[in-house]
């Protein structure tokens, strides 16, 4: 299987039904392409939360960092990925655990494996290999 991210106008849905967004990998450093990107989230008015095993029970950008998608409390409208490829199958088996939407891995991150995982249990908001940060410009340019 190949995945194939959907088009355009349904990952433009997928920003505007979001509120809440699961930053996994989330870095406290500031030049790192994690916390830019939720930067930029928080201030376009999403609710971020970082996920960061390492750095958990701090805060970034204010927020508090948990170690695991399965220890946040309530509802994850979109689960924002920076992890390597290869962590994407393990991620997406602790997604389908936890109440979450859509699955979003950053550019230049994919793992059909991952995709099946989803796929196959019956999960079809899948986006892989683009940018939130992005793909919420690119929103508001067509607007």
């Amino acid at each position: 299987m190949t995945f194939t991210n959907p088009n355009e106008q349904v990952i433009f849905g997928y920003l505007k039904e979001a509120k809440r967004i699961a930053v996994v990998g989330m870095s406290d450093k500031d030049t790192r392409s994690s916390f830019l990107v939720a930067r930029e989230l928080q201030k376009a008015g999403y609710e971020i939360v970082p996920v960061n095993p390492v750095l958990a029970g701090q805060k970034i950008l204010g927020e508090t960092v948990y170690a695991s998608l399965s220890e946040i409390p309530g509802h994850i409208d979109l689960v924002d990925i920076f992890r390597r490829s290869e962590f994407l199958p393990d991620l997406a088996r602790e997604f389908l655990t936890i109440d979450a939407d859509v699955f979003w891995a950053q550019q230049g991150i994919y793992n059909d494996e991952a995709a099946e995982i989803l796929i196959g249990s019956g999960h079809q908001k899948i986006v892989m290999d683009r940018c939130t940060k992005v793909e919420l410009m690119r929103m508001s340019w067509q607007n």
